[in-house]
């Protein structure tokens, strides 16, 4: 008698645990041949809710972090996926993708994700500043993370898409709700497996897979979350975002990028998700010798 085979149910991910949706929905997702290949949560408001607060509980601590521990972190998890390539080209191979795209793509996200814990004790030194004042002061910039940021990636770049956007959010001290490719879900949700046996604490990432004019508009008009990045969603879909947005001064940024570029990498997407601080230090004159207090 022919076994009947279990498809494998993708859970989401909220600060560091795996629940299942508060809906309890799912949707299937077929594979290359059209056949049913696994079973994925279809989440509601209330998960967008959830992972919001798991990733603002942990955003302080993550910030405080120093840059090099952050640094590890993410060499961590390239190194966490590197032992799984086999599993994550399968995935993109099963969703439609050739074998030989599927390797590239799976190279270049551990390479990317390599490329930006080089970045994380090193942006600040370079984006920060010492400013010229014609006052008695010291005046110094220097970066501060965000806070808590949406990610909505390209949902025709399932895995290298979004770790092109996620990199540089959590290289910066930011903690991140993401909303997986809605038709490619399954390689966002093993990199959460993989994220789960790395460093990273709870609630820095958060993986939601369901689709987007569900989930996107609770994203994006959060009073909560401070910045919404997304790429090559197109304009019906940004707009609306964008104007959600607006409440509380969301900062947007919308990526038109084709992330199998190797060029489609910097120090400015970093950059896009700091703050400026600038601070004042007076100087004081003692007996024409200068000094600061």
């Amino acid at each position: 008698m022919k076994r009947i085979e279990i498809l494998k149910t993708y859970k989401i991910y909220i600060g560091g645990q795996f629940p299942r949706t508060e809906s309890g929905r799912y949707y299937t997702v077929n594979n290359s041949e059209g056949k049913a290949h696994a079973n994925v949560c279809l989440c509601s408001r209330k998960d967008v809710r959830n992972a919001v607060v798991a990733a603002r509980k942990a955003q302080g601590a993550w910030a405080e972090r120093s840059a090099f521990n952050r640094g590890q972190i993410l060499y961590r998890i390239a190194e966490m996926f590197e032992g799984r390539k086999i599993q994550f080209i399968d995935e993109l191979t099963q969703q439609g993708q050739t074998k030989k795209a599927a390797q590239a793509e799976v190279n270049m996200a551990i390479e990317r994700l390599v490329y930006y814990a080089g970045w994380c004790d090193k942006y600040n030194q370079i984006l920060s500043s010492v400013n010229p004042v014609s006052s008695s002061h010291f005046n110094f910039s220097s970066c501060e993370p965000m806070g808590v940021v949406g990610i909505i990636p390209d949902q025709q770049s399932p895995l290298l898409g979004l770790i092109s956007l996620l990199a540089p959010v959590i290289a910066g001290g930011n903690t991140a709700i993401v909303l997986a490719s809605v038709d490619y879900p399954l390689c966002a949700v093993t990199f959460a497996e993989v994220l789960h046996a790395s460093d990273v604490p709870g609630g820095v990432v958060n993986i939601l897979t369901g689709a987007l004019q569900e989930t996107a508009p609770t994203l994006s008009s959060h009073m909560d979350v401070n910045a919404l990045v997304t790429s090559n969603l197109g304009n019906e879909v940004n707009t609306p975002l964008q104007v959600a947005a607006v409440d509380n001064l969301k900062r947007y940024f919308d990526y038109k990028q084709d992330w199998n570029n190797s060029s489609a990498q910097g120090l400015h997407f970093i950059g896009d998700l700091q703050e400026i601080k600038t601070t004042w230090h007076p100087i004081e004159q003692i007996g024409g010798a200068t000094s600061s207090y």
